[in-house]
C-alpha cells in the first residue's frame, strides 16, 4: 500500500507546524547579532573596496549582486515548505572559529573569508537544502568580494608588469614613440616610465574575473560558459597593456607632467570601459537563444 506522507531527506526537516512569525523573529535575532559581530569587518572590507580604483574595488558591486540573485532564486521557490537543515552548522561553525581567530591577529581578511563560509550555513539553517542548492552559486559568488593581499600576488603582479611593458615596447615604436623597455621601465626620449603595481592590471584582471563567473551562470550553453570563462583574462590584460601604451604615447609626446592630471586615472578606468564590455558581448543570447533568468 503506498503512502502519501511527504518524505523528508536526512539532516533536515520540513518545520511545517512553526509559526511564519517565531522563524521571522529568529531570523532578525540572528540577523541583528550578525551585524554587530561583523560591523569592524564590514568598514573594513568597505575602506579596501574605496581605497582606489586599483585596488578590489569591484568588491562594492558583489553584495548587491549576490542579494539580487538570491532574491530572484528565492522568489522561483516560494511553493516550497519551510525547511531546514543541521548540515549549516557544518559551516556555521567553522566560520565563527576562523572570525574568532582573526579576532586574535586582527586581520580582517579571515573575519571576511568566514562571512563567505557562513553564508551556505545559515541559508541551510533557514531556508533548507533544496533553497540553498538553488542559491549555491551566488553564495559562492561572494569569494570575489574578498581582497587579494600583495604578499599572496606579487609573482602575478610582476608577471604582469613585465608582459605589459615587454608589449609597450614593442608597440610604441609603431606609434611613432621611440621607447627601449628594460624590466618593468619604459624609457622614453623625454624620461623614464616605471610599470608599477598599480598599472600591472591586477585589478582588471580580478574584475574581470569576477564578472566572467557572473555573465558564465547566466549562459544557458556550457560552451559558451567555457569561452567566457578562458577569454576573461587575455581580454583583461590586453585592456591593460593598450592603457600602458596610451600613457608611453601621452609622456612621450605630451610629457610627462601629464600623467600627474586626471587622464592618468582615467586610463585606468578605461581598462574596465574594454574589458567588462567585451565579456558581456560574449555571453549574450545567440541565435534567438534567451539568457538564464
Amino acid at each position: 500500500m503506498s503512502s502519501l506522507a511527504p518524505s523528508v531527506e536526512p539532516g533536515a526537516h520540513a518545520d511545517k507546524g512553526a509559526p511564519a512569525g517565531t522563524r521571522i523573529s529568529l531570523l532578525a535575532i540572528v540577523g541583528v547579532l550578525l551585524v554587530l559581530v561583523y560591523a569592524p569587518t564590514a568598514r573594513w572590507l568597505w575602506g579596501r573596496w574605496t581605497l582606489s580604483v586599483w585596488h578590489n574595488a569591484h568588491g562594492v558591486f558583489i553584495p548587491p549582486l549576490v542579494a539580487y540573485f538570491v532574491w530572484t532564486e528565492l522568489k522561483a521557490l516560494r511553493h516550497l515548505p519551510p525547511s531546514s537543515s543541521a548540515w549549516g552548522f557544518a559551516f556555521l561553525v567553522p566560520a565563527l572559529v576562523l572570525h574568532a581567530l582573526d579576532t586574535g591577529i586582527t586581520t580582517q581578511l579571515l573575519s571576511a573569508a568566514s562571512i563567505v563560509l557562513a553564508a551556505p550555513g545559515l541559508a541551510l539553517l533557514f531556508l533548507g537544502t533544496e533553497r540553498t542548492k538553488a542559491i549555491a552559486f551566488p553564495l559562492a559568488f561572494l569569494v570575489f568580494m574578498l581582497p587579494i593581499p600583495l604578499a599572496l600576488t606579487s609573482r602575478l603582479h610582476l608577471a604582469l608588469r613585465h608582459l605589459a611593458t615587454w608589449a609597450a615596447a614593442h608597440i610604441l615604436p609603431w606609434l611613432g614613440v621611440p621607447v627601449y623597455g628594460e624590466s618593468t621601465t619604459l624609457h622614453l626620449a623625454n624620461g623614464i616610465l616605471q610599470i608599477a603595481d598599480a598599472c600591472s592590471g591586477f585589478s582588471t584582471l580580478y574584475a574581470s574575473l569576477a564578472t566572467a563567473f557572473l555573465c558564465a551562470y547566466t549562459c544557458r550553453s556550457w560552451s559558451q560558459r567555457l569561452l567566457v570563462l578562458v577569454a576573461a583574462a587575455p581580454i583583461a590584460i590586453a585592456a591593460n597593456i593598450v592603457r600602458v601604451v596610451l600613457l608611453g604615447v601621452l609622456a612621450g609626446t605630451q610629457g610627462f607632467e601629464i600623467l600627474d592630471t586626471w587622464l592618468h586615472p582615467a586610463t585606468g578606468m578605461l581598462t574596465f570601459v574594454l574589458a567588462l564590455p567585451a565579456i558581456f558581448w560574449l555571453s549574450r543570447p545567440r541565435g534567438g537563444e534567451e539568457a538564464r533568468p
